[in-house]
């Protein structure tokens, strides 16, 4: 499928965007949202505080989660003059396919919680724009809705421990129509997220007084998310870790639901391997003997990641570990990632450091949470818009060309 991606159609109408030009209207609410940082700004004001605190923070100290950002200021550029760049294009492949940018949507749990029907805000904006989705199986969306929004959406899938579990839930995924399955890895046992407990959020969720008066006083999410979901589409559930459908988000049998994960390994990565005849991809990697093995296991490629730095407090930033990896695999493989990238700058670094692609997650949560479909196309306007300038300023006209010798390291 050829790109159909046009800045034009998503990209913020504002003075210093080049494609501000014959863009169409932006609703009133958009038009201060000039950086993905804005739209995080925005829903910590629009989002009940337990929700929040579920949606950005980490786990333990959050020293994972601060880290995922400091590592991008390990680099600098070294910018490139008098270099025609007035051809310049996002236009990337992976995996067979040819995306509009060199960016996606990462898999985020439970995003119809924080944005009407958050799942598919993000599978159609992503369809839309061309860039790839990733589905996450702790969607409270149905699956097969949200494949019939977006043909090209990819599914993540938190794989149960059991092998004739795994083969039904697998045989669904493809019932539904998915051609890409992306298996978690890094999820043995969930993270210690004393932050959410703190805040007043725990899964399964409890009703309480606080969390009441946390839904009054945010009158915009109470009518337009929660109620409304409620009133059109009833009680959320668990739509997807399993081949069935999973319990109520209020069920005591929400975490019973989802199984021990912890005596996982390689044979049940080679059962999913026989079985999927799709393309797979390993997700949750952070060293490079792990992403040796998981090519060597057959999948067709792997992202790096700590998941947002919400699994183990301390683990390694996926960019630190980027080119060690990178260098093991050989430049042709699929190496993707995510965790901790909220501008242009950020993916390019990941790109010049031999990142094939990269995935975004909070922000386009964010984006959803406060102005649905329309926030969500508008904040990957502004990413877009960013990656396009910033390689004209660095020199290079495709996200193809960037490289080493682009950067310099302040560590060296």
């Amino acid at each position: 499928m050829t790109s159909t991606f046009r800045l034009e159609d998503f990209a913020a109408p504002n003075s210093a965007s080049p494609a501000s030009a014959g863009a169409p209207a932006l609703p009133r609410r958009l038009r201060k949202m000039l950086s993905l940082d804005d739209f995080e700004d925005a829903a910590r004001d629009f989002l009940p505080g337990p929700i929040f605190a579920y949606v950005s923070g980490g786990c333990e100290t959050n020293r994972s989660l601060q880290g995922n950002r400091s590592a991008f200021a390990d680099y600098g550029w070294q910018t490139r003059i008098l270099k025609n760049t007035s051809a310049r294009t996002l236009a990337t492949r992976l995996l067979g396919e040819e995306y509009a940018a060199p960016f996606g949507i990462a898999p985020m749990g439970i995003s119809a919680l924080s944005a009407y029907r958050g799942d598919l805000v993000q599978a159609q904006a992503a369809g839309a724009a061309n860039i790839p989705m990733i589905l996450s199986g702790t969607s409270l969306i149905p699956m097969e809705e949200v494949a019939r929004a977006n043909p090209r959406a990819w599914f993540q899938a938190y794989v149960p421990g059991e092998p004739e579990r795994i083969a039904l839930l697998l045989d669904r995924v493809e019932r539904a129509g998915f051609g890409t399955l992306v298996v978690t890895a890094d999820t043995p046992v969930s993270g210690n997220r004393e932050n959410n407990l703190r805040a007043g959020f725990s899964t399964p969720l409890r009703p309480s007084l606080r969390l009441a008066w946390e839904g009054i006083t945010h009158p915009g999410w109470l009518w337009g998310t929660a109620l409304r979901t409620l009133l059109c589409n009833g009680m959320p559930h668990f739509e997807n870790s399993q081949a069935q459908r999973g319990a109520p988000i209020l069920s005591s049998t929400v975490t019973r639901d989802f199984g021990a994960r912890d005596h996982l390994n390689w044979e049940h990565f080679d059962l999913i391997r026989r079985r999927w005849k799709g393309k797979l991809v390993l997700k949750g990697i952070l060293h490079r003997d792990d992403a040796v093995q998981a090519r060597d296991h057959g999948a067709d490629g792997i992202i790096l990641s700590n998941h947002g730095g919400r699994q183990l407090d301390g683990a390694v930033s996926p960019l630190q570990v980027l080119p060690g990896v990178v260098q093991a695999l050989g430049s042709d493989y699929p190496v993707m990632m995510d965790s901790g990238f909220r501008r242009g700058n950020d993916v390019l670094l990941a790109l010049a450091l031999g990142a094939k692609f990269v995935f975004v997650g909070r922000p386009f949560n964010y984006a959803g949470a406060v102005a649905g479909e329309a926030g969500v196309r508008h904040a990957i306007g502004i990413l877009a818009s960013e990656i396009m300038r910033n390689m004209a300023l660095i020199g290079v006209t495709s996200p193809a060309d960037l490289g080493r010798e682009h950067l310099f390291s302040r560590l060296s």
